[in-house]
C-alpha cells in the first residue's frame, strides 16, 4: 500500500495497513541531521534573509533538492506538506527584493519603519515595531469583494512542481491554494482583534473580499498532482478561541466554508492545522467540512480521549506526540507519548499519527528517533 493510499483510507475513517505518518512540517535542524549537511529548508530566518539579500535560486536550489531527499530518506512517512513557510512557494524569479537597513547583528528596519529582529530560540525572523501599527485606517472601500487577482507568476512553484513530479504517485502531497481567508487580524494580532469589537462591518467586508479573492486564485495555485491542501491559520490560545463560538459561527465560519467548498470542487482534501485549545469550535470544524484537524495541542487541556469519544467518527485525528516532551524530555517521554497516542486515537481508523505541531525547532535527535523506533513498532493494524 502506498502511503497515498494509506492517507486516503484514514481521511474516509477506513482501516489501512498502518497507522500513515504525516507533520505540518520537520524544522531545519533535524533535517540537517537527517541529510548531514546545511539547508534553507524550514530554517525560516536563514531563508528571509537570503531572500532580502537577493538569493532567490539559491534557496529555491536547497528547498527543491532537500525536501526530495529528506523524504526519500523518510520513506516510512506518508504526507509531504508543501503549504509550510519556507518549504515551496518562491518569490518570482525577477523579483526585486526591499532590502531593509542592518541595525545590528540581529535586527533590521525597512523604510516605512518595521523593525523585524531574529530569535534564536525559534530560528525565525519576527516583526517586533511597527510604527502604523495603531494608526493604519481600515476602512470599507479598502475591500472590493469583486477585486480580479493578478495570477502568479509560474517560477514561484518551481520546487512544489518538482517534488510533486517525484512523489505524486508514492506520497499524500499537501499543497497550495489561494489561500485560507477565514479569520482576519488587520493590523495584527492585538489590533486585530479590536476591529471586531470596533469595525466589524469592517471585519465582515475584509473578509468577504479575502474569501473571493482566494476562490479566484485557486485554479491558479493548486498544483496538478496535489491531493490536498493545509490551513494554518490558528483560532485559539491555550485557555481556549481568540474570539467568542458566536462570533466565531458570525465572522469566520461562512467564509471557511466558502473556501472549503471552492477548494474541494478540485477534487482536494481540506486539512486543518489550528494549535491551541480549540475544544469549543470543533463542531464548526466538522460543520465547515475539514477532512482532518492537525496540531492536537493535549498541553492546552485538550484531551486526545475526549477528541476520539466526541469526533474520531466526524472528523479524521492528527497528532498525538507532545512537542514539549520532544524539545526537552527524554525519549522514554516520547515512547509514551507515542503508545498513548496509538492506544487511544488507533482503534477504527480515522487517525494520522505525528506530533502536535511540527517538528520543531530545539527537537532533541534521539527523541526524535525515539519516536520513529516506537511508530515503527505499534503502527501496524
Amino acid at each position: 500500500m502506498t502511503g497515498k493510499e494509506r492517507v486516503l483510507l484514514a481521511l474516509e475513517h477506513k482501516i489501512p495497513d498502518k497507522v500513515p505518518w504525516g507533520e505540518y512540517a520537520i524544522d531545519y535542524d533535524t533535517v540537517e541531521r537527517i541529510l548531514g549537511h546545511e539547508t534553507y529548508l524550514r530554517a525560516k530566518a536563514k531563508s528571509m534573509i537570503a531572500f532580502w539579500e537577493g538569493r532567490r535560486d539559491e534557496v529555491a536550489q536547497s528547498w527543491k533538492e532537500d525536501l526530495i531527499e529528506l523524504y526519500q530518506k523518510l520513506d516510512f512517512m506518508d504526507i509531504v506538506n508543501l503549504a509550510a513557510m519556507c518549504t515551496a512557494i518562491l518569490p518570482p524569479k525577477d523579483y526585486e527584493p526591499e532590502r531593509p537597513r542592518k541595525l545590528d547583528e540581529n535586527t533590521w528596519q525597512f523604510k516605512d519603519g518595521r523593525v523585524y529582529k531574529y530569535s534564536p530560540i525559534t530560528g525565525d525572523v519576527t516583526l517586533v515595531e511597527d510604527p502604523q501599527k495603531w494608526t493604519r485606517q481600515f476602512k470599507m472601500e479598502d475591500f472590493d469583494p469583486d477585486e480580479k487577482p493578478k495570477p502568479p507568476d509560474p517560477s514561484q512553484f518551481e520546487v512544489i512542481d518538482a517534488v510533486i513530479k517525484v512523489f505524486k504517485d508514492e506520497k499524500f502531497i499537501l499543497g497550495p491554494s489561494g489561500g485560507e481567508a477565514s479569520f482576519l487580524l488587520l493590523g495584527g494580532m492585538e489590533r486585530g482583534l479590536m476591529e471586531y469589537v470596533t469595525h466589524p462591518e469592517v471585519v465582515k467586508r475584509a473578509t468577504e473580499a479575502a474569501v473571493n479573492r482566494a476562490n479566484k486564485l485557486d485554479k491558479f495555485y493548486i498544483r496538478e498532482g496535489q491531493d490536498g491542501v493545509m490551513w494554518g491559520t490558528d483560532f485559539a490560545s491555550n485557555k481556549g478561541p481568540f474570539i467568542s463560538p458566536k462570533m466565531f459561527r458570525e465572522f469566520c465560519l461562512p467564509g471557511i466554508k466558502k473556501r472549503v467548498r471552492n477548494v474541494k470542487s478540485f477534487g482536494m482534501k481540506v486539512i486543518k492545522h489550528a494549535c491551541g485549545n480549540n475544544a469549543q469550535l470543533m463542531d464548526m470544524f466538522v460543520e465547515a467540512g475539514y477532512d482532518a484537524y492537525q496540531s492536537i495541542q493535549e498541553s492546552s487541556g485538550l484531551s486526545l480521549k475526549w477528541l476520539k469519544e466526541n469526533y474520531g467518527d466526524k472528523i479524521t485525528l492528527w497528532g498525538g506526540v507532545n512537542v514539549e516532551n520532544l524539545v526537552s524530555g527524554g525519549p522514554e517521554d516520547v515512547k509514551r507519548d507515542v503508545r498513548k497516542a496509538m492506544e487511544i486515537l488507533k482503534p477504527k481508523g480515522g487517525y494520522i499519527f505525528g506530533t502536535s505541531h511540527t517538528i520543531a525547532v530545539g527537537t532533541r535527535y534521539d527523541n526524535f528517533m525515539a519516536m520513529v523506533e516506537e511508530y515503527l513498532r505499534t503502527c501496524s493494524y
